[in-house]
C-alpha cells in the first residue's frame, strides 16, 4: 500500500500495472516513439526538467533528422499540452529509464495507433481514458496532428495497439486514489 501511494505521489505508476500490449520498449519502433515520447515530454511537463525533453530531441532527430525530429516535436508537444490542459487526474508515466510502459503511456500509445487507423470511438475512448474529462476535442485534434505527422514520416502503428476501449476507461477508472 506504502507503495502505491509513493508512486503516486512521484507521478510513476506500479509496474505491475504495465501494459497489456508491449512489455518492452523494444518491441515494434512506431510505438516505441510514441510511448518514448511521450514519457520524455510528460515527463518534461511536470518536473520542467529539461533533460527529459532532450532525451525526446535525441530520439526523435536520431530517428526523423533535423527537419523530421523538430516536426514530430512540435506535434508531441502540441498533444502532451492539450492532454495537460484538458486533463482531470494527473496523467501517470514511467522513470525514463523504465523498459516497459505503464497503463497511460499505453492508452496514450492506442490513441496515437486509434488515430492512423481512423477508429474513432477508440480514439475518443483513449482521450476520455488519460483526461477523465469530456471536453476532448483539443486532446483529439491534436492527437490526429501528432498521428498524421507519423505517417508522413513512415512511421504506421500496428492496428493491435489499439487497446479495447472499454477496457482502458475501466483500468482508469479504477486506478487508486
Amino acid at each position: 500500500m506504502m507503495l502505491r501511494r509513493n508512486l503516486r505521489r512521484t507521478g510513476m505508476q506500479d509496474p505491475a500495472r504495465g501494459c497489456a500490449l508491449l512489455n518492452d520498449v523494444s518491441l515494434l519502433e512506431p510505438e516505441r516513439l510514441v510511448g518514448l515520447g511521450f514519457r520524455y515530454w510528460m515527463l518534461g511537463r511536470m518536473s520542467g526538467d529539461v533533460t527529459a525533453w532532450e532525451q525526446a530531441w535525441h530520439l526523435y532527430s536520431g530517428v526523423f533528422g533535423l527537419t523530421g525530429g523538430q516536426v514530430a516535436l512540435g506535434q508531441l508537444s502540441s498533444w502532451v499540452g492539450a492532454l495537460g490542459r484538458a486533463g482531470q487526474r494527473k496523467i501517470v508515466v514511467q522513470p525514463r529509464s523504465y523498459s516497459g510502459f505503464c497503463h497511460d503511456e499505453c492508452v496514450a500509445i492506442s490513441m496515437i495507433a486509434a488515430c492512423q487507423h481512423r477508429t474513432c470511438p477508440a480514439l475518443r475512448a483513449c482521450a476520455f481514458a488519460l483526461v477523465e474529462c469530456s471536453l476532448i476535442d483539443e486532446v483529439v485534434e491534436q492527437a490526429q496532428g501528432f498521428a498524421d505527422t507519423l505517417l508522413n514520416l513512415d512511421q504506421v502503428l500496428m492496428p493491435s495497439s489499439i487497446v479495447v476501449a472499454p477496457a482502458a476507461i475501466a483500468s482508469a477508472c479504477q486506478l487508486p486514489n
